[in-house]
């Protein structure tokens, strides 16, 4: 499928809230281009939810607070998602590989005209979030920085590692402000753990037992920077590629000061919807309304135990006690052939404070309700 672009909101630009994106079908395409890139128009009309020839959809994307979980332009799992926040731009991760640059750049242009990007989250030093930052065609190339925030500590010596780092310090080098999640977490070096984007819109770094030199994760994943953004009574929770450890020691941490942490609208599923990941004990704190999965499904490429490929088993089954509402990017069709194509596509996520509404560039099927889900998993009784 190919889609082409009417209309696109440029940054700063004024609109008024509630418009519906419509994601049009070019029926005279001859075969199907997947993941070319959808593109938005906008209208002064209420939320329908169907679907035009079956194969286009129609869902409102509010202006002022957007989450954008993106494709990654290829067949491996990754993260990287652009939020669009009032007059701040803010991407979080840079993966699945470096040649994503180009697809996450090309994405994040519609939104972005001015070239800058307020804040960058680099969430933890694994390939799959990071490889798009660095190298002279990355992320960090491409667009001023405003601020970086990344991971307090990392085991890592990958050459992916070193090209971020290396694009990094050329951001700090030429004025780019850098705090670790440590600094924002202890407000340290000019860092606070709250971050203001607009009225009553701003994000905060949440406490990772992790972020500390003394408590050494066993994985990578469970030192992900975790955020919170907040939008109204709003809220949407991001938490990388942490794992059970880091999430129970959170659940912890909040609870032991009788501040635990809110029921949120959003979680983006940890760690691609793994097993290890999304665990009871965080879910029944937060009791998520809405959860993304970015992940190719069923891809074969880190396990061939098909119950682990991502989203799993496991954690369909947790998740499925609190909503239905699961989206996910892509699909794997042949690993080793390298195709594969959108599931509900790019996701993006919005918020006009009153309400949240989700909007796949692909289609806006929940998970249990794709071909995918009813042949290769077994239906929770939470949603019979």
């Amino acid at each position: 499928m190919m889609f082409q672009e009417t209309n696109i909101m440029a940054k700063k630009a004024k609109f008024s809230l509630g418009k519906t994106i419509v994601f049009s079908l070019v029926s005279l395409v001859v075969g199907a281009v997947i993941g070319a890139g959808s593109n938005y128009l906008y209208l002064k009309q209420n939320i329908k939810s169907d679907s035009i020839n079956n194969q286009s959809i129609k869902g409102v994307v509010y202006d002022d607070f957007q989450i954008h979980f993106l494709e990654l332009g290829n067949i491996y799992t990754g993260d990287s998602i652009y939020i669009k926040a009032g007059d701040n731009d803010i991407l979080i991760d840079a993966g699945s590989r470096s040649s994503s640059a180009k697809t996450i750049s090309e994405y994040v242009d519609r939104y972005c005209t001015d070239g800058k990007l307020e804040y960058v989250i680099a969430t933890h030093a694994h390939q799959d979030h990071i490889a798009g930052f660095g190298g002279a065609n990355g992320i960090l190339a491409k667009y001023d920085v405003d601020t970086i925030i990344d991971f307090a500590g990392t085991s890592s010596n990958s050459g992916v590692y070193k090209s971020y780092v290396s694009a990094r310090d050329a951001k700090i080098a030429n004025g780019t402000k850098h705090y670790t999640a440590l600094d924002c977490w202890n407000e340290t070096n000019g860092a606070t753990r709250r971050y203001d984007l607009g009225e009553d819109m701003y994000f905060e770094v949440l406490y990772n037992y992790y972020y500390f030199d003394e408590n050494k994760a066993s994985t990578e994943n469970d030192n992900s920077v975790i955020t919170m953004f907040t939008y109204g009574s709003h809220k949407f929770l991001l938490t990388g590629d942490l794992e059970e450890s880091g999430e129970n020691k959170m659940v912890e941490y909040y609870t032991s000061i009788n501040q635990p942490l809110p029921k949120v609208d959003v979680f983006k599923a940890g760690h691609h919807g793994s097993k290890t990941s999304s665990n009871d004990a965080l879910l029944a704190m937060i009791t998520p309304d809405i959860s993304v999965v970015t992940c190719v499904a069923g891809s074969t490429e880190y396990t061939t135990n098909s119950a682990n490929t991502f989203p799993t088993q496991a954690y369909i089954n947790r998740i499925s006690q609190y909503t239905k509402e699961v989206y996910v990017t892509s699909l794997c069709i042949d690993y080793e052939k390298g195709e594969y194509q959108s599931m509900n596509g790019d996701i993006i996520v919005s918020s006009n404070k009153k309400k949240v509404a989700v909007a796949g560039s692909n289609n806006n099927t929940v998970l249990k309700d794709t071909d995918w889900f009813k042949e290769n998993r077994t239906t929770p009784e939470a949603w019979l």
